[in-house]
């Protein structure tokens, strides 16, 4: 299917462990055959980068190992719970916060019908538990049939009001969006979906049907989009891709910060890039185009949004706001405190 650099050759034969090579043939044919510098196929083909450990990655950045209150069940927030359904990918991102455990079976992590009982068990007796997150693995990886028997037991549990789906299934095998999926899961609603899109090129027709036919089934769309060194971290590339998703009824949503998972270095930019590309969307297109950028903090945190700061400081009683192309506006604010503890702006209009 590729013509393999030597860094891509050597790579994929020293791989052992979770996080296989696993491409899906739609999903290969929109990458270069011989270009390795190619941006879907640098987050799809592993190179040795991969095996370098930098200062601050970990198996599993983001503490949910921490945070399992019974195998596959993530509880970090008041509300909600992650869900982790299956182990089974369509594709490997290489850049995966889950690639201790995904695609590995057999391994430490093992996903199963009986598994999902311990899970629903939990959410019966937690009745401050309202939003539940299907994630994994992709839960449209799942058979039609098993995936509506979850999606059933939990519309059974009466203080749980809003289910989600975590896929990128839509973007890597659009195919898999068949009108039987879209007529099981119109049975399920109040129903939202999270999809994955990284670059304009997975923007295809064929993903725009899919995407038609689950907005067409009354499931809200949102975009999540991982934040890549030399792949989209760009404004022109950022931009296009929220353009496109918005014709498609997707709302651009999340864009992360790389987690620092083990060998995502070559991945990962300066965080201050991802607030440069939110300032040079926020007032320059549209705000449904402008996602939030947010840091899911190592250790457990959870996610925290970063955004450029508006506030410029304070005269008097008026609050200093900066505005899109930079220029400084007057606010009453008599009681406010923001601004306070800054220094006076130069100049006020």
């Amino acid at each position: 299917m590729f013509d393999l650099s030597k860094d891509e050759r050597s790579a994929t034969l020293s791989h052992k462990g979770s996080l296989p090579v696993g491409i899906t043939p739609y999903y290969a044919s929109l990458m270069a055959y011989a270009d390795a510098s190619e941006p879907l196929r640098r987050t799809h083909i592993m190179v040795n980068d991969e095996y370098v450990r930098l200062p601050g990655e970990q198996d599993d950045p983001l503490g949910e190992d921490h945070d399992t209150v019974v195998p596959g069940l993530v509880h970090r927030y008041p509300d909600r719970v992650l869900f982790l359904t299956t182990g089974f990918c369509s594709t490997y991102c290489r850049y995966c916060t889950r690639s201790r455990m995904v695609g590995n079976p057999g391994g430490e992590y093992n996903f199963s019908t009986s598994q999902w009982e311990k899970a629903l068990a939990y959410l019966e007796k937690h009745t401050e538990v309202r939003d539940v997150l299907l994630s994994g693995g992709d839960p449209l990886s799942i058979g039609d049939d098993k995936l509506d028997w979850l999606l059933t037991r939990l519309r059974k549990i009466k203080h749980i009001e809003f289910v989600r789906i975590g896929t990128k299934i839509p973007a890597v095998l659009p195919m898999r969006i068949t009108r039987d999926l879209v007529k099981m899961l119109r049975k399920h609603h109040p129903l939202w979906m999270s999809v994955h899109y990284t670059h304009p090129t997975e923007i295809t027709p064929e993903t725009r049907e899919a995407a038609a036919r689950l907005a067409d089934a009354g499931i809200p769309l949102g975009s999540q989009t991982v934040l890549l060194k030399d792949i989209n971290d760009d404004v022109a590339t950022m931009k296009q891709l929220m353009h496109q998703l918005l014709t498609m009824r997707i709302k651009p949503y999340y864009l992360y910060q790389c987690d620092p998972i083990k060998g995502s270095g070559h991945f990962r930019t300066p965080v201050h890039k991802g607030i440069e590309i939110i300032q040079a969307l926020r007032g320059h297109t549209t705000g449904y185009a402008c996602p939030m950028f947010v840091v899911d903090a190592p250790g457990g945190g959870g996610k925290i949004l970063l955004a450029p700061d508006a506030v410029a400081g304070r005269d008097g009683d008026d609050l200093l706001l900066r505005n899109f192309e930079g220029k400084i506006y007057r606010y009453p604010d008599p009681q406010g405190t923001l601004g306070r503890n800054k220094p006076r702006a130069i100049a006020a209009e």
